[in-house]
């Protein structure tokens, strides 16, 4: 990498769950629970490729390569006691490490309807004028969906409050466009 930071050891082969853990647990230390929770609250299998499962695995995995450690709980003793975790300086270095990494502003990968769309001129017609009209509800049912998501960041309250905005921005702009490309099918 041309920033002189090195990809080595444990941070070498970060994935994005791993990333969005250490990220998540960046922002307050929690048990394996409370970060599935803050998962859904933010929203992350919408702007990531990370399941519920993904989140356990994860945290194990950072947790057994000591980029996260066992911390206090500021929370009350009420239901089983669990594990708090913490980020520790390993898992700030190999988070600061795997963002500085330049090839995450030169990544560019097809959805799968971009390769469907590249794809169906060998279609039946009728077919592809049915999959063109669940896209565009699609698309029209996400378009709703993102509005209302932006409406709640407006409320906000979080640290990721000012780059949830634009990411809901980007994400509607992104729907808007391939509704008006849509246009050009029908």
């Amino acid at each position: 990498m041309s920033n002189g930071r090195k990809k080595s050891g444990p941070a070498g082969a970060l994935t994005v769950p791993d990333l969005v853990v250490l990220s998540l647990l960046r922002e307050r230390p929690m048990h394996g629970y409370a970060l599935v929770r803050e998962y859904e609250r933010q929203q992350v299998a919408d702007w990531a490729s990370v399941s519920r499962a993904h989140i356990y695995y994860a945290l194990n995995k950072l947790a057994q390569r000591k980029l996260v450690e066992p911390g206090e709980s500021d929370e009350g003793s009420e239901g089983p006691e669990r594990t708090v975790y913490r980020v520790n300086r390993a898992g700030r270095a190999a988070l600061a490490n795997a963002l500085a990494d330049e090839s995450w502003a030169r990544q560019l990968r097809p959805p799968p309807f971009i390769t469907w769309l590249g794809l169906s001129i060998h279609a039946d017609p009728d077919d592809a004028r049915r999959i063109l009209a669940q896209r565009r509800l699609f698309l029209e049912t996400e378009v709703r969906k993102e509005r209302a998501t932006s409406a709640e960041v407006e409320r906000g309250g979080g640290p990721r409050d000012r780059v949830a905005r634009v990411m809901v921005e980007l994400a509607i702009a992104q729907l808007e466009a391939e509704l008006r490309a849509l246009e050009q099918l029908v």
